[in-house]
């Protein structure tokens, strides 16, 4: 069975694929070497019988390869199965930012909207340029319902700063709350739903630094670092510890000032959060942050900001793509991953919050806004 893929990066077997060259080598290289080749025989051998049999079956064999190719390149925006079993994902554009980025603006039509000192560019959005003191995000319209999906980030951090002089980072939100300004990383504190924070500057550590206090080697934390938080509201970003009394965990990810791509994945599944990087030239996805039993409401908005103080970089957004994977679930998941209306983490206790009321409730049902796109499966 031949199953499509979605558009944008693919995952197979923890490597993002670049058949596309390959295959039209494949198809049409080798075919227009056969073709030459087939020409100067008929030039010699002539109207022979023998020659003429042959060369039709040649030319239907390299048709054949021709038509698959064009299936293959139809089928660009299908379902593509992403793992053992009924896994499935789709583009959901109504998520997604590519170039050439129509869809931002202030407007109503628009599916995203910039806030602060963000900037639209021809070949990325800038959140915020190389200067002190500037802040900007990127927000998308339209809230989310899907159960279970994949965010893919293609981002760059680059500036004239040198090691450690240089910041103050970026972060991927899914919050209930939207174009809110404030100190995290350009956003609100105390924010209802998931961050995901690219730290460029060690905070805790220059502070342990100035008052002539080491680190211990078991706590040490090597920059740029990335950390991901589950807030329900009640929680103040500690910008002091670089977040560290909050984190679900963490990894350090080398990203500033490098010349090949880098891109951050988030995947939502079962109730089980996963974050990957590809910061290495590899096309390669690595393990970074891994927890079970993450429960996030439906409804949500998808954004991404950053923030400048003293130091500086510019911080670069070249694409978001999400995708909504389709998985199989028992009865009993079925009944343990009902929907939830607030934030919350497995065997991790958060203070206490007040629950929304019945008018947030009814406002964030899919009904009230029309429902999700109805899903499509191969056979």
């Amino acid at each position: 069975m031949l199953t499509c893929g979605g558009g944008g990066s693919t995952r197979a077997n923890g490597r993002r694929g670049r058949w596309f060259p390959g295959l039209m080598a494949w198809a049409t290289g080798r075919a227009f070497n056969e073709g030459t080749a087939v020409g100067k025989m008929a030039a010699t051998l002539g109207s022979s019988g023998w020659w003429q049999r042959w060369r039709r079956r040649l030319s239907a064999w390299n048709g054949s390869r021709m038509l698959l190719l064009l299936l293959l390149l139809g089928c660009g925006q299908g379902p593509r199965q992403v793992g053992a079993g009924q896994t499935f994902e789709y583009l959901k554009r109504e998520h997604s930012l590519s170039k050439p980025y129509q869809g931002v603006g202030t407007g109503s039509s628009s599916l995203w909207n910039l806030m602060g000192n963000a900037m639209v560019m021809t070949q990325y959005i800038r959140l915020t340029p190389d200067m002190q003191s500037k802040q900007g995000a990127l927000w998308n319209r339209v809230p989310c319902f899907l159960r279970d999906w994949e965010l893919q980030v293609h981002f760059k951090i680059h500036g004239q700063g040198k090691k450690n002089l240089h910041g103050d980072g970026l972060a991927i939100w899914y919050t209930k709350d939207r174009m809110q300004p404030g100190p995290v990383f350009g956003n609100m504190d105390k924010f209802v739903g998931l961050g995901v924070f690219v730290d460029t500057y060690p905070n805790e550590e220059k502070q342990q630094e100035a008052q002539k206090r080491r680190y211990s080697p078991g706590v040490q934390r090597v920059f740029p670092y990335i950390s991901a938080m589950v807030n329900n509201g009640s929680l103040s970003y500690d910008h002091e510890r670089d977040g560290r009394p909050t984190e679900l965990g963490g990894c350090t990810a080398i990203v500033r000032n490098l010349h090949y791509d880098t891109f951050l994945v988030i995947r939502y599944v079962k109730r089980h959060l996963t974050i990957m990087m590809d910061i290495d030239g590899k096309h390669e996805w690595r393990d970074c942050i891994e927890v079970p039993g993450v429960r996030l409401p439906r409804g949500y908005y998808f954004g991404t900001s950053s923030i400048t103080g003293d130091l500086s970089d510019n911080h670069d957004v070249i694409s978001l793509k999400l995708f909504e994977l389709t998985v199989e679930r028992t009865p009993e998941e079925e009944k343990l991953h009902r929907d939830v209306f607030l934030p919350s983490v497995d065997n991790m206790k958060l203070p206490e919050a007040k629950s929304p009321s019945w008018s947030t409730l009814i406002q964030r049902s899919p009904r009230a806004h029309g429902g999700e796109e109805s899903p499509r499966y191969v056979a």
